[in-house]
């Protein structure tokens, strides 16, 4: 055991159902008001005070990251298993569909993101991740000669999260973000 962890007492079961009922009730309450939900109300649909949340999340970058690290992480799998396929255009395309999704589900979390790409808050090692599986697909495709050289993660990143926030305040205009994404994709494609 690390000294660190040698001082560190295991979370009490009661504890860790509170975080838990916590991050699953921000969850919903973040789909359903956006990013910037009120914490109380977070709390108080949770069962417990806004003192407890606090405890569990000091800030609500902390809160954001534990409710959007499972889907990162499983976006990131989806990511690495599509590197392996035939058709890198489309293993990007696809990877692209999937983060723009992802993005809209919550209103606020792609200036959320934005904000945190390249700074040490909570949400930097979500982002770093994003970061890191969009640079891998991104450079597969360049390889393949199915994406332009010059563009780097950064770039596809920032087109991304645009993509998203159209898709955040424009959500009955689903045919807006396909062809955002076409025009995007067009742009990207290796002469």
């Amino acid at each position: 055991m690390s000294a660190a962890g040698a001082g560190r007492r295991p979370m009490r079961s009661d504890a860790r159902r509170n975080r838990a009922t916590l991050v699953e009730v921000a969850r919903k309450v973040f789909a359903e008001h956006g990013a910037d939900a009120s914490l109380e109300e977070i709390a108080r649909q949770s069962g417990v005070g806004i003192g407890t949340l606090y405890r569990h999340f000091p800030t609500r970058e902390t809160l954001l990251d534990a409710v959007v690290r499972d889907r990162v992480a499983a976006l990131s799998d989806n990511a690495t298993r599509q590197l392996g396929g035939s058709d890198p255009a489309e293993a990007l395309l696809g990877w692209l569909r999937e983060v723009i999704r992802h993005a809209a589900t919550y209103r606020g979390l792609t200036a959320a993101l934005m904000v945190h790409l390249h700074d040490t808050d909570p949400l930097y090692e979500t982002c770093l991740t994003m970061h890191k599986t969009a640079a891998e697909l991104l450079s597969r495709a360049q390889r393949a000669g199915a994406v332009r050289a010059g563009v780097d993660a950064t770039d596809l990143f920032g087109v991304v999260n645009a993509i998203g926030w159209l898709a955040e305040h424009t959500p009955d205009r689903e045919d807006g973000v396909d062809r955002a994404l076409d025009i995007v994709v067009n742009g990207l494609r290796g002469r």
